[in-house]
């Protein structure tokens, strides 16, 4: 006997969806992460002038790079 069959392990398919959307979830919030990161890094890098032109303060950075990776 497999040791699988002896422990009474079986493995099913409602467990192997559990491992597909966790995985999903996963790889969705490193994209999120990394929209969020690079949004963040681009306005940071702009000059307040810049900022300014596309109506968005140094303080709103966050928020718009958060809004931007949760649309994404």
């Amino acid at each position: 006997m497999q040791i699988a069959q002896l422990s009474g392990f079986h493995a099913s398919a409602q467990g192997q969806g559990f491992a597909t959307t966790l995985l999903a979830s996963l790889r969705a919030l490193r994209q999120r992460r990394a929209v969020y990161t690079r949004t963040v890094n681009e306005l940071t890098a702009l000059s307040g002038r810049e900022l300014a032109d596309i109506g968005i303060s140094r303080s709103e950075i966050r928020a718009v790079a958060r809004r931007t990776a949760n649309a994404a």
